[in-house]
C-alpha cells in the first residue's frame, strides 16, 4: 500500500450490501496513529479498534463528517460509487496531533462504529506543522461494479 491509497475493509462490503447501514447514517473520517495498523482483512473492524490521534486543536474526536450514507452512494450504469463532496481538512494548530498515519472511514451511527475503509497518510503526519487535507479522487473514494 502506498501513500494516498484507499483500502476497503473486506467486511465493509457485507455491511453495505446486507443493509446493516441506514441511508441516514453519518459517515465520518477520523485520523489514527500506527499503534494498530489497519489491514483490509481486519475482522469486523470498528473505529475504536484503532488509536485515534488526540482530539485537540482543530481535530475533534471522531473526525469529520463526510455526509449521510445516501449522500455518499450513487449508482450509474451498474457501478456503485462511494464518494463525498467533503474533503476532510484540519487547519494547522500547535495543539494538533503529530502522529497521524491513517484516516479511517466509518459509520458513526452504527453502535460499533463499523469501518468502511482507510487511507494511508504516509505518516507520521504532523498535523501541527501545516494544514492536513484528504482530497478524494475525482472518480470517487471507491467503486463497485
Amino acid at each position: 500500500m502506498a501513500r494516498g491509497d484507499t483500502t476497503i475493509f473486506e467486511e465493509a462490503l457485507a455491511y453495505l450490501i446486507d443493509g446493516d447501514f441506514g441511508s441516514t447514517d453519518d459517515i465520518k473520517c477520523g485520523v489514527v496513529t500506527n499503534a494498530v495498523v489497519p489491514t483490509a482483512a481486519d475482522v469486523a473492524p470498528e473505529f475504536g479498534d484503532y488509536t485515534e490521534v488526540t482530539a485537540d486543536g482543530t481535530y475533534v474526536a471522531g473526525g469529520t463528517s463526510l455526509g449521510t450514507l445516501a449522500a455518499c452512494v450513487s449508482e450509474a450504469g451498474g457501478t456503485m460509487t462511494f464518494d463525498s463532496a467533503t474533503n476532510p481538512t484540519w487547519a494547522q494548530d500547535a495543539s494538533n496531533g503529530t502522529t497521524a498515519y491513517y484516516a479511517i472511514i466509518y459509520n458513526d451511527d452504527d453502535a460499533n462504529d463499523l469501518c468502511i475503509g482507510f487511507v494511508d497518510l504516509g505518516g507520521p503526519v504532523d498535523m501541527s506543522g501545516g494544514d492536513t487535507t484528504i482530497t478524494w479522487s475525482g472518480t470517487g473514494i471507491f467503486t463497485i461494479s
